[in-house]
């Protein structure tokens, strides 16, 4: 099983290597095919809204043919995508890459989270995810930070290149090493009569529409920040992209604390303290974000609020694995949804508001938005015993 958890959670390594990658080299990008900072930023919403959109698709034909086989094609199309956009002459042309990148991605961290659900019982199942979760957070880690290094020595279209290589070289890897495992297969014949009646299921409980809910406020208040962190940098005078990936890699390696230490803070604090004091972390965090430290104060200012991101994600995942056990796959393709039109709200939000109202009042106002978030979660969905 471990051998088997350790596969999935490439997938998610390599995957998550290519969704923030982009955001460190932003303003090279902007520089090179002359757009507006703004316009770039784009590219980070036109994945995250065709993750998005496909992902009721994903989630259905997942269940239905497969996830192991869903995972490994949907990673060969995020590696030939970010290929793609090495070569790309014009923004439209990046931007038509990025969108192909988010049907890839779309495929991969939801279903990976659905056969992890399916392989683990529910009392071990927050900390299997969470094993799975430190694949997402290494490779963020890695993609951010090293995007902004090889942004520096390579060029935007260099770290594109090799995400792209790096990718297919995990699907090859991941294709093979899952092929014929006990309990990584579809459970029977594709039925659209079971996958109608898991809708039916999913979306009469009640905590289906809290959960999606949630996880979109998540996306836009947290996740739609990123793609100004090397803007916010260059206002304060420091231009270099390996410090914009370092402050930005700071949020994914405090979700990889989080997923060290999720077997300890949970019979500690339980659901509740974890989802509330998460919350609690990440408003904070932004508010001291719109104040404009420095960069290294940034990047530990992000390390907590990745920390507090996922105390409060995580549970959001287990929440999201048990709303319907006959369509698991498509529960959390529909949970990561959510989640990502949130990431494509969210860019457009902030810019509107550092456009309007200014940076300090933007991120506090985001920050109040995600303390309520974090408390009405824990009031909504933490049964009281």
């Amino acid at each position: 099983m471990l051998f088997i958890l350790n596969l999935i959670a490439l997938t998610t390594f390599a995957a998550n290597l290519s969704i923030r990658a982009i955001d460190p080299v932003l303003p090279h990008v902007a520089d090179d095919l002359s757009v507006s900072i703004a316009q770039a930023a784009s590219l980070s919403a036109g994945l995250a809204f065709t993750f998005a959109i496909v992902q009721p698709v994903v989630g259905a034909a997942a269940d239905l043919l497969g996830k192991t086989r869903m995972m490994v094609v949907c990673l060969v199309l995020l590696g030939i995508g970010s290929i793609l956009g090495a070569f790309a002459t014009s923004f439209p042309a990046l931007l038509a890459t990025r969108v192909l990148c988010g049907i890839g991605a779309g495929g991969v961290f939801p279903v990976a989270m659905g056969l992890t659900s399916d392989l683990v019982p529910l009392a071990q199942r927050q900390v299997a995810l969470g094993r799975v979760l430190a694949g997402a957070m290494i490779g963020n880690i890695l993609g951010a930070s090293l995007a902004g290094a090889i942004g520096d020595i390579m060029g935007w279209r260099g770290v594109l290149l090799l995400l792209g290589i790096l990718t297919l070289a995990a699907a090859l890897a991941v294709g093979l090493g899952l092929r014929g495992r006990a309990g990584t297969k579809t459970a029977g014949p594709p039925s659209l009569s079971v996958l109608a009646h898991g809708y039916r299921v999913l979306f009469a409980n009640p905590r289906t529409k809290i959960c999606y809910t949630i996880v979109f406020f998540e996306g836009c208040c947290v996740f739609g920040v990123l793609p100004f962190v090397a803007a916010f940098l260059f206002d304060l005078g420091e231009t270099r992209l390996s410090v914009a990936g370092l402050v930005i890699a700071g949020f994914a390696a405090g979700g990889l604390i989080y997923t060290v230490s999720v077997g300890r803070l949970l019979p500690l604090l339980g659901m509740r303290g974890l989802m509330i004091g998460g919350a609690a972390l990440v408003a904070v965090q932004l508010v001291l974000l719109g104040i404009g430290l420095s960069w290294p104060a940034q990047t530990a200012s992000f390390v907590a609020m990745g920390l507090g991101f996922y105390m409060l994600h995580g549970c959001m995942q287990v929440f999201a694995s048990e709303l319907s056990e006959e369509a698991r796959a498509t529960s959390l393709s529909l949970h990561a949804c959510f989640f990502f039109l949130g990431q494509t709200a969210g860019p457009i939000a902030y810019g509107f508001g550092l456009d309007h109202v200014g940076k300090l009042t933007t991120l506090s106002i985001s920050a109040g938005i995600v303390m309520l978030v974090g408390l009405f979660a824990a009031r909504l969905l933490v049964k009281r015993g």
